[in-house]
């Protein structure tokens, strides 16, 4: 960088050693190429699935491909972080062993999923670091990645959501009978959920008690903490939340309503991410005015209470009756171009370059604030 160029320094960071990987991969593509090259300049690194940190040079070749899912391998370089909070550059080992620093980050811009990327332990390492970086914090990141305890604050706060139950892999290996027992109180047809994974990974809809060990198993292959949910009767309701927790007043998106069509049980990954005719997402969703304000009142409401900054999306179910129930939160929510968070801001009136610039300026006020 030249000394009269003063655009921050802005680290995409994507990948990483959830299974939610390749979905990591796409997001960042769309991500770096509409980060305005006037206003910033980009470091793309990649994190490899066993989390050594490179750079990326093809990042814009990644995109869903059921036959060659996009991945960051390793090409014998590294990036390293520095944990220092007097502003230390980065490392960079080329691929004969020689280092040499890069530039300090000015601000990372993790779109991660899943652990290790969304769970809080990356933001706890931008924090050790003093530096500024988009979305929430540890707790934020943390709670709200883990379903159980997602549920746990909604409940103590009083804010509607569906009942569940907790079976973790320890409880089902030693009392099945009594997991079992909890489960079917619920009632049949139920979801099996890992606690700590996104993207529908790992997720079952069980029709009755015969498929239950089967669907816990599946979860326990992404998580040893798993919920069960009873299937809502209802519409699937999102909801974008945009704004620093500072702000006196939170932006929230029109809702938006899924409706999954074809084989589809639900929406799962395929529907998600590669079935995408079978997926419909509209924006404004038809819900009257009343039903609109409630979404959103309830969606800032648990964007408050988990301590978010930033972007989050928050899934609801409105039932025949009208009651919102909170379903889940997301601080890390899918932002390919395609993807419901940027889709909502777009028929809210903030495009994808847009709503991108404004992240990055959320995080550096925020950071100016603190420090």
């Amino acid at each position: 960088m030249s000394d009269t160029d003063h655009r921050p320094f802005v680290a995409v960071l994507f990948g990483g050693r959830s299974s939610e990987h390749s979905v990591s991969c796409v997001t960042a593509a769309g991500v770096i190429s509409a980060i305005d090259d006037d206003a910033y300049r980009v470091l793309p690194i990649g994190i490899t699935k066993s989390g050594v940190w490179r750079i990326v040079e093809d990042w814009a070749s990644m995109r869903f491909d059921p036959e060659n899912m996009p991945e960051v391998t390793d090409d014998g370089t590294e990036i390293i972080p520095r944990v220092s909070a007097e502003g230390a550059p980065l490392i960079h080992r080329d691929a004969d062993g020689v280092y040499s620093e890069l530039e300090t980050v000015d601000v990372f811009f993790p779109v991660l999923h899943g652990q290790y990327g969304e769970d809080g332990t990356l933001q706890g390492l931008f924090e050790l670091s003093d530096t500024p970086f988009v979305g929430s914090g540890v707790f934020a990141s943390a709670a709200s990645m883990d379903k159980h305890f997602t549920k746990s604050l909604l409940a103590h706060a009083e804010i509607p959501t569906c009942p569940w139950e907790l079976v973790t892999e320890t409880m089902w290996e030693a009392d099945r009978a009594e997991a079992e027992a909890r489960v079917a109180a619920l009632g049949f047809p139920v979801f099996v959920k890992p606690a700590r994974a996104g993207s529908s990974m790992g997720v079952s809809r069980v029709a009755d008690h015969a498929g239950l060990e089967a669907a816990l198993l599946a979860a326990y292959e992404h998580d040893t903490k798993v919920i069960v949910e009873p299937q809502v009767i209802g519409r699937e309701i999102e909801c974008a939340v945009l704004g620093s927790l500072d702000d006196a007043e939170l932006r929230t998106s029109y809702p938006g309503e899924i409706e999954v069509s074809g084989d589809h049980d639900f929406y799962d990954f395929e529907a998600k991410y590669l079935d995408l005719a079978d997926a419909k997402l509209t924006c404004p969703a038809d819900v009257d005015d009343a039903t609109t304000a409630r979404i959103r009142e309830l969606s800032a409401a648990v964007f408050r209470l988990f301590d978010c900054t930033g972007l989050a999306r928050v899934d609801t179910f409105v039932t025949d009756s009208g009651e919102v129930l909170i379903n889940e939160i997301n601080t890390l929510p899918g932002f390919t171009p395609t993807s419901a968070y940027p889709f909502m801001w777009a028929n809210s009136g903030i495009d994808y370059p847009s709503l991108i610039s404004e992240l990055i300026g959320i995080a550096l006020t925020d950071h100016a604030r603190r420090s």
